[in-house]
């Protein structure tokens, strides 16, 4: 066999198992463990989508919409949102807040915090157009579910993901109200979108009439869902006034100030057979991720929801404000809950 034969067959070879190699990764990011028929640890990392920032503009003060636009960009649904990657490396989490019917194209709006963690200032500053922006697939924790009418309450920027619900419900022809309260007219973005909803929207700016009036909300007739986003007093207030004839869905940008003493506890990790200590200063999320650095996570603070696992034994304090009673019977957010005792098992 002459060498470039040869050379040619040694080529080939190293090709098929580099693909080969490829595809049984990312059937399991932990191999070379086996890869579970039907995964069940969690949000495996998703795919990176890529799109163009087409629009930037200021919507009120200290708020701006950003508009990105990819034929790659797949379908979501009212309360959706997306991880959004800034050029920091920071990951951020933000509301869609165009139309679901337009494909193709991503909408969010975020509020400057100007001593917040520096998302917000990366999104003003250094998202322009023109620019690649990386996001994620969109996730819905907030999904618009069907009910005999709709009140929705909102604070602020806490507006971003009611707004493509308003359009679902007018498309649907459910009865529904809006109340939208901020600190005043100028800093309350989306205004003039609001005005063709006529008398089913009552705007409350806080300089003008005060806090929002919440009084209704006690008598709201059964069969009524009732959505709140906006600041934690706002949410709290409305969740202490809901009847239990309604029903109560929450959209939270950020965790509750509430917290509870943390003690070490120990993590056992099933799949790849290691036992790991969580100090009481540390979050099983971080002592994990040194150990295995894959794991995906984004918010760290609770509520997005990306670093879901599975649980297999322990019972988990749960810190989050995203799982549901159900989803905590068997599985844990790593970034904020801990071990009620000392130890738990997890699947990985």
């Amino acid at each position: 066999m002459s060498r470039a034969l040869k050379l040619a067959l040694a080529a080939g070879t190293a090709l098929v198992v580099k693909r080969a190699l490829r595809s049984r990764i990312e059937r399991s990011p932990l191999w070379p463990l086996p890869a579970l028929e039907d995964p069940v640890s969690g949000h495996s990392p998703r795919r990176p989508l890529y799109g163009l920032i087409t629009g930037r503009d200021v919507i009120a003060e200290g708020v701006v919409r950003i508009r990105v636009e990819s034929s790659d960009l797949p379908s979501w649904e009212p309360g959706a949102h997306v991880d959004v990657h800034l050029p920091s490396g920071l990951v951020r989490q933000y509301s869609l807040c165009g139309d679901p019917a337009e494909r193709g194209a991503y909408e969010f709006a975020t509020r400057l915090v100007e001593d917040g963690r520096g998302g917000s200032r990366e999104v003003h500053e250094q998202l322009v157009e023109g620019a690649e922006l990386e996001l994620r697939v969109p996730r819905n924790r907030f999904p618009l579910v069907p009910a005999l009418r709709y009140v929705f309450i909102a604070g602020g920027i806490g507006l971003t993901p009611v707004l493509p619900m308003l359009r679902a419900a007018t498309a649907a022809g459910t009865d529904w109200h809006l109340h939208y309260g901020g600190r005043s007219r100028a800093t309350m973005p989306f205004l003039a979108d609001l005005a063709g909803y006529g008398d089913r929207v009552t705007v409350t700016p806080q300089d003008e009439a005060g806090l929002l009036d919440l009084d209704f909300v006690r008598d709201l007739p059964p069969g009524t869902a009732v959505y709140c986003c906006g600041p934690e007093p706002l949410m709290d207030a409305v969740t202490a006034l809901v009847p239990p004839a309604a029903t109560l869905h929450l959209e939270r940008f950020a965790p509750t100030t509430a917290t509870a003493e943390a003690r070490p506890f120990t993590v056992e990790l099933h799949r790849s057979g290691r036992t790991i200590e969580v100090p009481a200063d540390s979050t099983a999320l971080a002592a994990i991720r040194r150990e295995l650095p894959n794991t995906p996570y984004s918010c760290e603070q609770g509520f997005c929801g990306t670093c879901q696992h599975r649980v297999l034994a322990g019972e988990v304090d749960h810190r989050d404000e995203l799982l549901t009673d159900g989803e905590r019977e068997d599985s844990m957010l790593l970034c904020v809950s801990r071990a009620k005792d000392d130890h738990l098992v997890l699947d990985l």
